[in-house]
């Protein structure tokens, strides 16, 4: 009966601390791939300048194929939706309105490579008091006649990509790029409900057995085992921890020099193709992984030790 207690221990800290999160890690790469391979997509299409305006000024009329990009600086805001973007020679409405904006974090000195290690900011379209006149916004999506003049609106079909920024023109690619690989893909959206959830389901079985001598073991394990998410940052293990970092930050890296090479950003060596450098970033990952779960299980066995020693439990 205690070795039943004893596996549903082990199972809730394997499915909630480890398996949970590390879906939602899966779920949050996957969403930031989509944006990036979208951004890209539509840093491709044609540029939406005065010339082109005209062009399709004299058509009045835009067929499934018009999608386009623009690059402007923020003019204003009315009625509490619409976006006014103005470029050297165009100025263009932008409908806000169930559009997911973005805003690209930028340290205090220019340059992609001094860019935070942070992912961009997702904005609701009726949350934008954190820009200012004057921002620099990048718009990608189909284009279309409203009220006789042209704007840009979301689409079932054609998503609108709008992005706030505040780097180089030149450096936006590279910048969404490097940014939107970064940041502890552990934690996310799944990752503290599924702790709290675990914490509780062990607190449950601690409380449970509390009182029963015979339990002993089954009460100290459940009481350690809550206290897994915090194991990496305590002693003796808390020295891979160090190494665990320094190799996530190089399978990171590994994996922005892949996508960089991927579209054609930046141009690979002999020795190094762009699928070289993803496989490099799986197998340094992979070893991350094995490190950290190493760091828990030397905190693990120290504690079991220190137990032992003490007599407060026995073989």
């Amino acid at each position: 009966m205690r070795s039943t207690f004893l596996l549903v221990i082990v199972l809730t800290a394997i499915v909630f601390y480890g398996i949970l999160p590390i879906v939602g890690a899966f779920f949050n790469r996957h969403r930031w791939k989509q944006f990036r391979g979208r951004f890209c997509e539509l840093f491709n299409a044609p540029l939406l300048d005065y010339r082109q305006y005209r062009q399709l000024e004299s058509k009045k009329s835009l067929g499934d194929e018009d999608v386009f990009r623009y690059i402007g600086e923020i003019e204003s805001i009315t009625d509490g939706r619409t976006l006014w973007v103005k470029s050297e020679d165009l100025t263009i409405p932008v409908s806000l309105e169930k559009t997911n904006c973005f805003l690209l974090p930028t340290s205090e000195n220019e340059g992609a490579s001094s860019r935070k290690s942070e992912a961009p900011q997702k904005i609701k379209w009726n949350h934008l008091s954190t820009v200012t006149e004057g921002t620099k916004v990048f718009i990608g999506g189909r284009a279309q006649f409203i009220n006789g003049r042209l704007s840009f609106k979301q689409t079932k079909q054609e998503p609108l990509t709008v992005i706030f920024y505040n780097c180089p023109d030149t450096e936006l690619k590279t910048g969404i790029i490097r940014s939107a690989r970064t940041g502890s893909k552990y934690w996310n959206n799944f990752t503290l409900l599924s702790l709290i959830i675990g914490v509780f389901i062990l607190v449950i079985i601690a409380n449970t057995f509390l009182g029963r001598p015979a339990y002993r073991i089954t009460v100290i394990a459940s009481l350690i085992a809550i206290f897994i998410p915090i194991m990496p940052v305590l002693p003796p293990g808390f020295l891979f921890t160090f190494l665990y970092r320094r190799l996530l930050w190089n399978a990171g890296k590994l994996r922005i020099d892949s996508e960089l090479i991927s579209f054609g950003i930046k141009k690979y060596s002999a020795e190094y193709s762009a699928r070289r450098y993803l496989i490099r970033s799986y197998i340094t990952e992979t070893f991350a992984w094995l490190v950290i779960l190493l760091a828990i299980c030397i905190n693990i066995t120290f504690i079991f030790i220190i137990l032992f020693q003490l007599r407060i439990i026995s073989v």
